[in-house]
């Protein structure tokens, strides 16, 4: 009988530790969803809104950098609410130069305080990216598709922040988002909306 409780007694305790580690394992579940919404063409590409969600429970981004391959030879044009970190070979191009010539450009968040003129909502965070929170930037894509059947999604993407690192799954072609006018009279959509999900791997 005491053999029996003794048993019942380390069982118990086994689930109980068990149930901490799960608590502990689950308490920052959760990804970085980060949404491309094309909501314009242009003569040689696109103008899109890049948003990135933070759905993590409790862990926060000190400072996110953003990057990925073009599947074209892609060029950046300009930006609003963040920036490249490098120009990169832009010798080909005369008199209008773009922001960004690399193939796999780095972005990064403006600083707050940036000029009114360089800002979208939500931007302009220092890269700071709270728990249920967001971060956007617009950037117009040149020397890319500039229809639905042409433009193509970004390849290699991956999403950064000092002392965490994240692991980002392909982008996915789903359906366009919908938005609502301020005055809530008329309701528009995207173009095409492409999303990339990125979870925590590990600290670093």
């Amino acid at each position: 009988m005491e053999s029996l409780f003794s048993t019942m007694i380390v069982l118990l305790l086994v689930s109980f530790s068990c149930l901490i580690s799960t608590e502990a394992l689950t308490s920052n579940y959760g990804n970085i969803t980060v949404k491309w919404d094309l909501l314009n063409w242009t003569p040689d590409g696109y103008v899109a809104v890049v948003t990135a969600y933070n759905y993590q429970k409790q862990r926060s981004i000190p400072g996110w950098k953003m990057s990925w391959r073009g599947t074209k030879k892609e060029v950046i044009w300009n930006m609003l609410g963040a920036k490249t970190t490098g120009q990169g070979g832009c010798s080909m191009f005369k008199g209008n130069i773009p922001q960004s010539c690399v193939r796999k450009p780095t972005v990064v968040d403006l600083l707050p305080g940036t000029p009114f003129n360089q800002q979208i909502a939500n931007c302009c965070k220092s890269g700071v990216l709270k728990p249920g929170s967001e971060s956007a930037f617009q950037l117009s894509v040149g020397s890319a598709g500039n229809s639905v059947k042409t433009a193509r999604m970004p390849a290699n993407f991956m999403f950064t922040a000092p002392k965490q690192q994240y692991i980002c799954g392909p982008s996915k072609n789903v359906r366009p988002t919908r938005f609502t006018t301020a005055d809530k009279r008329r309701i528009t959509a995207a173009l095409m909306t492409w999303n990339i999900t990125c979870v925590f791997h590990k600290a670093t």
